[in-house]
């Protein structure tokens, strides 16, 4: 059986060998593709409680990649307000969508002015369900996916919510689990486990920064030396961990591994208990 055909039998769907998205975007008109100022964004694509954080702040340590804390772009829209407004904005060949793409390209370019550095790198969990619409205003952009065991991640997910029944926190991690796969599928990118960006940073940072295109500084595994020691919840991991301004190793993988994540171990190369 073929993995998508796996991943769409744990969700309960019937689709044949078509991935389903759990929940994705409104539908919008396509972004009419013009010129950008910001050039070869990164976007970090991966479930929340993935060590995206961890990965932001040693990118930001490097001299030439800024990486700030997760922006929530999903949240930030222009509109045109009125007829008189959403007519005059239409004859010109703007709608909200294409405004918005304006909006959010100004922004990411100047905030990357602002810091001094050359690329710019993404993190927020969310955009995994954005991939086509990012593409649509960056055709140039690039993609790192995050993977890390699907056990671990429900796991420090009910450890942040702890209000969730554990299967509340199950249907939320497929909801990621789901459009990651789906991203890694049709997008072209780089994977990183978070296992093995713990236990061995220097390869993995190094792999990573071959595939930016900037060279590796040892300094970017020192992350805590580089002013990432304060964290607010909200705009990423928060924990005592990520606060400790060290990489630490992985917790062990819980031994109890639902069901429903077996389709995306196999795929993304786990066992159903490491």
């Amino acid at each position: 059986m073929k993995v998508k055909q796996k991943i769409n039998t744990a969700l309960g769907r019937t689709t044949g060998f078509e991935l389903v998205r759990v929940r994705g975007p409104r539908r919008r008109r396509p972004v009419i593709r013009g010129e950008r100022l910001l050039k070869q964004p990164v976007f970090l694509l991966s479930s929340v409680r993935s060590g995206s954080t961890l990965l932001r702040v040693i990118l930001d340590s490097h001299s030439q990649l800024y990486a700030p804390h997760e922006l929530h772009l999903g949240d930030v829209e222009a509109k045109a307000k009125g007829w008189f407004a959403e007519h005059a904005m239409s004859d010109l060949g703007f709608d909200d969508n294409e405004l918005t793409a304006l909006l959010w390209d100004r922004l990411l370019d100047e905030a990357l002015r602002r810091s001094g550095k050359k690329i710019l790198v993404e993190k927020t969990p969310n955009q995994v369900f954005r991939t086509k619409r990012l593409l649509d205003i960056w055709p140039d952009a690039r993609f790192v996916f995050l993977l890390r065991h699907p056990a671990s991640i429900l796991a420090s997910w009910r450890e942040a919510r702890p209000q969730l029944s554990r299967e509340e926190g199950i249907a939320d991690i497929l909801r990621y689990l789901t459009s990651l796969q789906e991203a890694r599928e049709q997008l072209t990118g780089v994977d990183v486990r978070y296992e093995d960006l713990t236990e061995r940073p220097a390869d993995e940072t190094r792999r990573l920064c071959e595939f930016i295109g900037v060279e590796w500084e040892a300094s970017m595994l020192e992350y805590g030396d580089n002013g990432h020691t304060s964290f607010r919840r909200g705009l990423g991991d928060w924990s005592e961990k990520i606060n400790s301004g060290r990489l630490q190793p992985p917790r062990p993988v819980p031994d109890d591994v639902p069901d429903e994540f077996g389709p995306f171990c196999a795929a993304w190369g786990y066992t159903a208990s490491a």
